[in-house]
Formats: structure tokens, C-alpha cells, sequence
């Protein structure tokens, strides 16, 4: 594979059909890195590539009155209330006040023309590591999540990406901390003295903070811990259906991305792993700044950094580098991701694809079609190009009702004969209906495919449609081989 696509595939999406190819690729990384992200789609499948409306990216005063809308009609229909609780009204509902499909749909337009790849694929590996499920309240906060709590921090601390993370809604409901309240709280107090009232701590954040967002097992924590760094989030995030004014009474504003319910938190200090913690609600910047620069937190994520990027089996070298500069910056992500990168382009290793990522790169590849545009994001006459459906099929999206320790990056979780069949369906679907504008053999010349994943494609015979499915699931085009 010629160097510049070897990289594209390791350190991006691929470049795009029509796209030139930079001579620098060392410098071409570095430019992706601070290049702007704004989110680039299609308003139909017939029409070029532009902006995102900005109406179709509420922000989070927006999204809250569109859950809270969607609950009270869900309710009304329910009961019956206003007469609309036929099916073609609640799916009225569902597309007036749901964003999930919305949300969806912008993010793989921005994987699949979007310029700014490699920090694209960044944000795909920031965001499996701060898993945000969907549950039943956090499908209109999930793509907010992504592009303000990740995209927009690419380049800043990863303090400042805990943090913020931590305490974005998505994050506090879909771990249950909205409901958690201190011990010894004034919530707490009031509640026990009436019969219909519960209130108490839940472990679940404060866990996962430790577990899989900063130090990991390997720190050494113990339950104690947990439960203290739980007792810190106490009174952090609020029902994202709730209505202003009681919102506003509980936490003294409107902002879904700073609220703190006092009543609801532990007083005192804490002890987090040997750390005393402000009691208050300054007490959780503390908490996640100690965390951010823990040794324990650097060589977990480094590794997991190198192992996404470098190789499936990274040297203890290339870590050590990595977290040498996370050091020697203060965790600065640009730095940071800038030595992951350089050490992606220098290392010999293939590196496996995650099935979306191989699917965005197919697309780009092929020049296809695949997603519907914008305009036609609730036309469900054409089922192949509903994303919803797309990465189902995939096994992967960061829309689903995962599990918080996030997608694996070993290619025996996702190299199963079940799994390669979908990804022969998928191939096979774009070349079908993507309207792909590049032939295999074009492709193979642009890329410098290997000799071997040639012989391949010529093993299939003369059928275009099979030689481009024997090309994009090639190992090659899949990460399992050296080019």
C-alpha cells in the first residue's frame, strides 16, 4: 500500500476519491490535528457535500424541551388523553422530539466526508472510552456528548475532557448519578422522614471513574474509594426532563452541563485514594484533575492509545514514549496525540480496523452513496440506509445499549465467521446501492494494493460486484496484514 494511504488507513478514514493526496504526510497529520471540525453532510443522496444545519444541532436548553415534550406526549397517548395515541402519532412524536436518528445520521456524514479524519478518528476512540449508553434518557444527549464533550476538547487537556465528560448529562444519567444522593444530605434527611420518599448513593459513576475512565484496577483501589469518589458526584446532573423553574430551584440555574443540587450532596471532605477532597461541588474538579495526572491513569491510557493506533501488540518503548510526553505536558492532548501518531506512522504493524471504521473507510474509498441525506433522515422506505440499521448490523454504535467498558480493540472480537459475513453483506450492499464512482481496479492502483490482495481479487473472476467485495474485505483493507 503506498505510504500515504498506509497512513490514512492507521491514523484516519482514508482519503476520499476525488481527494489529492498530500505530499508531507508527517505534515498532514500535524494540520489535521488543529484543522477546524465542522460537521460536513449531504442534504440528499443526489447533492454535494456541505455544513450541517444549524437547526439540526440543538443545543442543550434545545434537547431538553424536546425530551421533555416527547415524555409528556408519550404520556398523554398512553392515557389517551388527546386522542392520538394511534401509531402514526407516536411516530410523529418520535421524529419531532428524538434526536437519536439526527444525531446518528450527522456523525457518520461527518466520518464519511468530513476533511478532518484524523481527528475524526480520535474522537471515535475518546468516545468508546467514555461510554455513554443509551438508555432510556440519554438518547438526545449522546451526540451532544461526542461533539461538544469530545470533539470540541480534542485539543485541550485531558483534565479538562474528565471533567467535562463527568459531568455532562449524558454521562450522569446514563450511570444513574441524577438520582444519587450523599448519606447524610439534606435530600437524604427529608426522605427518611416520610414513608413514599428514597433517596441514597449510587456507586455506579464513582465506579466506572476509576475503573475505566482514569487509574484503572491496576491503581489498586479499593471499595472504600469508590464509595468516596461517589459521595464527591453526590448532587451532580437532574432529570434531563425536568422543567425549568424546578431546575432552576434545585440547582440555582438552566445550564444541563453545571448542575449541582446542593441539597442533594455528601458534606464533609473525602479521601480518594489517599487524596483529601473539598467538600462542595469544587470538590469533583479535584478530584478529576488528581486522576487526570495519576500515574496509573497515564500508563492505562497511553497503552490503550498505542494499542488503538500503533499496533495490537504495542512496545513497552512506544508506551513509555507516550507517556513521557503526557508528563512532560500535563496530559496536553495535542501533544499527547500528536507522539501516538508519530509513533502510528514510524511503526512497521498493521492495526485492525473496528468494523465502522472499516465502513467509513469503503465509502470514502469507493466515492459511494451509502447514508441518506439530512432531508431524508425519517424516510424509512429505504431500510439499508437507515443508520440505526447500518450499525446494528455492524455490532457497533455509540448509540446502542452497551456495556461502559466499551467496544474491544483485540481482532478476535471482531474477526468471527458470523462477523466477517456481515462485512461481506456490507460490501456487497455499497457496491449494489451506493452508487460507487470508482472501479475496483482504479482503487487498487491509487492505494498500491499489495500483490497478494491483487491475486485475491483476480481469484474471484471478472464480476466487478465480486472483485470489489474480495478488495474491501481483503486483510489488507481490513488491518490484518502488512501492506
Amino acid at each position: 500500500m503506498h505510504e500515504s494511504f498506509r497512513i490514512a488507513q492507521k491514523t484516519g478514514l482514508m482519503f476520499r476519491y476525488d481527494q489529492a493526496m498530500p505530499e508531507d504526510m508527517q505534515g498532514w497529520v500535524v494540520q489535521q490535528l488543529q484543522a477546524e471540525s465542522p460537521a460536513i453532510g449531504i442534504a440528499n443522496i443526489y447533492s454535494t457535500a456541505e455544513e450541517w444545519p444549524a437547526e439540526l444541532q440543538p443545543n442543550l436548553a434545545k434537547r431538553s424541551a424536546m425530551w421533555r415534550q416527547f415524555r409528556q406526549l408519550k404520556k398523554q397517548q398512553r392515557e389517551g388523553k388527546n386522542g392520538q395515541d394511534n401509531e402514526a402519532a407516536v411516530q410523529a412524536n418520535r421524529k419531532a422530539n428524538l434526536l437519536r436518528d439526527t444525531d446518528e445520521l450527522k456523525f457518520v456524514h461527518r466520518n464519511v466526508y468530513g476533511a478532518d479524519q484524523v481527528k475524526l478518528r480520535l474522537a471515535a476512540f475518546w468516545a468508546n472510552h467514555f461510554t455513554i449508553g443509551n438508555t432510556f434518557d440519554t438518547s438526545n444527549m449522546i451526540g451532544h456528548a461526542i461533539d461538544e464533550g469530545i470533539i470540541a476538547k480534542l485539543n485541550g487537556s485531558f483534565a479538562d475532557m474528565l471533567y467535562g465528560i463527568t459531568t455532562h448529562p449524558g454521562m450522569l444519567t446514563y450511570l444513574d448519578n441524577v438520582w444519587s444522593a450523599g448519606e447524610r444530605s439534606e435530600k437524604a434527611k427529608d426522605c427518611n422522614r416520610r414513608i413514599d420518599c428514597h433517596a441514597g448513593l449510587n456507586d455506579n459513576l464513582g465506579r466506572e471513574l476509576l475503573e475505566l475512565h482514569s487509574v484503572s484496577p491496576a491503581a489498586g483501589y479499593n471499595e472504600d474509594d469508590i464509595h468516596s469518589a461517589a459521595k464527591v458526584l453526590a448532587g451532580w446532573g437532574i432529570d434531563f426532563g425536568e422543567d425549568v423553574a424546578r431546575m432552576r430551584k434545585l440547582t440555582g440555574g438552566n445550564n444541563h452541563w453545571d448542575a449541582y443540587k446542593k441539597r442533594w450532596q455528601e458534606p464533609g471532605s473525602k479521601t480518594v485514594m489517599g487524596k483529601r477532597i473539598y467538600a462542595g461541588k469544587k470538590g469533583l474538579r479535584q478530584l478529576t484533575d488528581f486522576l487526570a495526572m495519576h500515574e496509573h491513569t497515564i500508563d492505562y491510557i497511553a497503552t490503550k492509545l498505542c494499542r488503538h493506533f500503533i499496533s495490537n501488540q504495542p512496545s513497552s518503548e512506544e508506551v513509555k514514549a507516550v507517556k513521557q510526553v503526557w508528563r512532560d505536558t500535563n496530559g496536553d492532548l495535542l501533544a499527547i496525540h500528536t507522539k501516538v501518531l508519530d509513533l502510528a506512522i514510524a511503526s512497521p504493524d498493521v492495526k485492525f480496523l473496528w468494523p465502522m471504521t472499516w465502513l467509513f473507510q469503503v465509502v470514502r474509498l469507493s466515492g459511494a452513496t451509502f447514508f441518506q441525506g439530512w432531508e431524508q433522515r425519517h424516510d424509512y422506505s429505504n431500510d439499508l440506509m437507515r443508520t440505526q440499521k447500518v450499525f446494528k448490523e455492524l455490532g457497533q454504535s455509540f448509540w446502542s445499549e452497551r456495556q461502559p467498558n466499551g467496544y474491544s480493540d483485540d481482532p478476535a472480537e471482531w474477526m468471527s465467521a458470523e462477523m466477517f459475513e456481515r462485512r461481506l453483506r456490507f460490501a456487497h450492499a455499497i457496491y449494489e446501492n451506493g452508487r460507487v464512482r470508482r472501479s475496483t481496479s482504479k482503487i487498487m492502483d491509487r492505494i498500491g494494493a499489495s500483490s497478494a490482495t491483487r491475486q485475491l481479487v483476480a481469484s474471484v473472476g471478472m464480476s466487478p460486484r465480486d472483485q470489489f467485495i474480495a478488495l474491501m474485505c481483503s486483510p489488507e483493507l481490513m488491518g490484518l496484514e502488512n501492506a
